[in-house]
């Protein structure tokens, strides 16, 4: 069946250092295909080529995220064709964003979608929203972060839960969990997932960036190593003019300039 869609994603430079990518699948729920995670890559590569894009948000139109990777096309997928249709570059190109993608969660975000918004750096979710990772239901398992990312976010016993029983948790919970940044009412988690990015796109991106490595590669070494990559991203971090100019502006009590240098 046919989506009757000519963009099923579209990104958009929204001011402030922002941009907003959006999956438009109505008639699928935003469901992923090969063509919607290619265009994905296309849209997250061309923003961080895009020197005047500081933060990157993810989300999806009609009230969805994303409700799951499409079983039309996944159905009849073997080994070999994952491998030669790369079908986890996306999450692999979310991961390794050179700048912050916060997701802004409405209504479902299941399977891939779960693991697509488990890729981003911030989860800012509806109160309505489900997140799950019902693969188990039609005889596979997560298989692009689903269980690790899931593991190290909230712990074994409640990836556990999720992924054995492929039942879905509510938003309040998967707050509780620590898998969700912050809540909002239905309908506006892109206006406070952009509320976030344009104070996150304010600071300087230099240190922006020194925090989301030191996190992302300290997150799964020894407390020692990943204490030493703290301190020497700190240390060098007073070469840049930015450090000088937001302790001098703080001195000073003005707003300060970040140039990113």
């Amino acid at each position: 069946m046919s989506d009757q869609v000519d963009i099923p994603v579209s990104h958009a430079l929204h001011g402030d250092g922002v941009a907003v990518i959006t999956i438009d699948r109505p008639r699928r729920r935003n469901a992923l295909n090969l063509d919607v995670k290619q265009r994905l890559v296309d849209a997250v590569q061309a923003l961080n080529a895009d020197a005047a894009v500081r933060v990157i948000i993810l989300t999806g139109a009609g009230g969805y995220f994303v409700a799951g990777t499409d079983i039309d096309e996944m159905a009849s997928m073997t080994p070999t064709s994952h491998t030669l249709g790369a079908t986890d570059l996306v999450f692999t190109t979310l991961r390794q964003s050179s700048k912050p993608i916060i997701a802004a969660v409405e209504g479902y975000a299941l399977g891939g979608g779960c693991e697509l918004a488990l890729a981003c750096d911030l989860i800012v979710a509806a109160e309505g929203a489900r997140f799950g990772q019902p693969e188990i239901k039609v005889g596979i398992m997560p298989g692009a972060g689903g269980t690790q990312r899931l593991l190290r976010t909230i712990g074994k016993y409640q990836a556990l839960r999720m992924m054995l029983t492929g039942e879905p948790i509510g938003a309040k919970e998967a707050f509780a969990c620590g898998l969700v940044s912050e809540l909002c009412p239905d309908g506006a988690a892109l206006e406070r997932a952009a509320a976030l990015a344009r104070t996150i796109a304010a600071m300087p991106p230099l240190a922006v960036r020194a925090i989301r490595e030191v996190v992302l590669l300290g997150q799964d070494a020894p407390l020692d190593t990943a204490l030493l990559l703290e301190r020497k991203a700190f240390q060098l971090l007073f070469d840049s003019a930015d450090q000088k100019e937001g302790m001098h502006a703080f001195l000073e009590k003005r707003a300060p300039q970040y140039q990113g240098k």
